[in-house]
């Protein structure tokens, strides 16, 4: 009964968070000064087909309604609920038109969700084990010199830290191509895998680096308060190995808030990373939202934004769910 009443106020939260995100998605968009569909009026005239006034008028009518865009603000934003609640349809892109924005989204994803899970979870993992050394270590020369490192890593912004990797790797040493390019014709085997781990190595470098050090910052800090606990100093004098303190004893309470962020931050990880996918031309989920936010395409929008809400709030609910069963100091109330 306790689980079920836990449970049930956690999915309402999540339900609230969707709605607001999605809505605030949703509103922000029609607020900006131009018009998708007098941008697609304007590039057809551009092209040098001559329409009459009522074909023109008869065309943006039809943008109007493919596109939700008819009636007040209210009836769209309802229409707009009740297409993607029962179908899952965010309708057609206005720059890769008639192109539906759920098939865009879908063919970009798989790249954002390789590239920044397997970064995230690399940099997870050599960050956490870096910090439990140099925390448990904290006196020793190597654990004041990876502290040190990681201070200095950790504040630059990871594009910045993108753009020297491009002017060092692909300038001055030419080891890696500046853009992302993989030959679609290819069919799927050893020699596609080793050209896409080719390619993504500089912009996945990027982001790992700067998460490293702030997981060894966190890292250090955790596990230099855990091994000063009393049970800690009960396991020593008990005869237990220094390693295993550190693993069994250690690592495993000072990893507890570490997962928490990492779940937190999978979520986000739908997102794309932004400017790193603009750098290196890396056609992800990321590129999508820019290219959305440029052409005005509200669709797809809202179909890569919403997606981003709803996989950031599932994420922050399974931890809400997961969480007494890592920490059993922790019960559901």
């Amino acid at each position: 009964m306790r689980f079920l009443t836990f449970f049930l106020s956690r999915l309402l939260t999540y339900a609230l968070v969707v709605w607001i995100g999605v809505t605030m998605v949703f509103l922000v968009p029609r607020f900006l000064p131009s018009s998708p569909v007098e941008a697609m009026l304007a590039k057809v005239a551009s092209q040098g087909q001559y329409m009459e006034a009522s074909q023109v008028e008869a065309l943006r009518n039809s943008l109007m309604e493919t596109f939700g865009l008819r009636g007040t603000l209210f009836q769209q934003y309802t229409g707009f609920f009740k297409r993607v609640l029962l179908t899952g349809d965010f309708g057609p892109s206005f720059s890769a038109f008639p192109t539906p924005v759920s098939r865009l989204v879908g063919q970009a994803l798989p790249w954002s969700l390789g590239l920044l899970l397997t970064s995230s979870v690399i940099g997870w993992i050599l960050g956490n084990a870096i910090g439990l050394f140099a925390g448990y270590r904290k006196q020793t020369l190597a654990s004041k010199t990876l502290e040190m490192v990681a201070m200095l890593i950790y504040p630059i912004p990871y594009y910045i830290f993108a753009l020297v990797l491009i002017i060092l790797f692909t300038y001055v040493w030419q080891i890696f191509p500046f853009s992302f390019y993989v030959d679609g014709s290819k069919p799927f085997g050893l020699s596609l895998v080793r050209d896409i781990v080719y390619q993504s190595t500089l912009p996945a470098l990027s982001i790992i680096a700067v998460n490293l050090g702030w997981w060894v910052i966190s890292m250090k800090a955790l596990s230099t308060s855990v091994a000063e606990e009393d049970f800690v100093t009960f396991a020593r004098l008990k005869g237990v190995s220094e390693p295993r303190i550190m693993t069994h004893y250690v690592a495993r309470n000072a990893l507890l808030p570490q997962v928490t962020i990492l779940a937190l931050r999978l979520g986000t990880i739908f997102n794309g990373a932004l400017i790193t996918e603009i750098l290196f031309g890396f056609p992800g989920v990321g590129t999508l939202i820019y290219s959305s936010a440029v052409q005005s395409d509200y669709n797809l929008m809202l179909g890569t934004i919403s997606f981003s809400v709803i996989a950031v709030a599932t994420a922050t609910l399974i931890v809400d769910l997961v969480y007494p069963l890592l920490d059993p100091r922790i019960r559901y109330r």
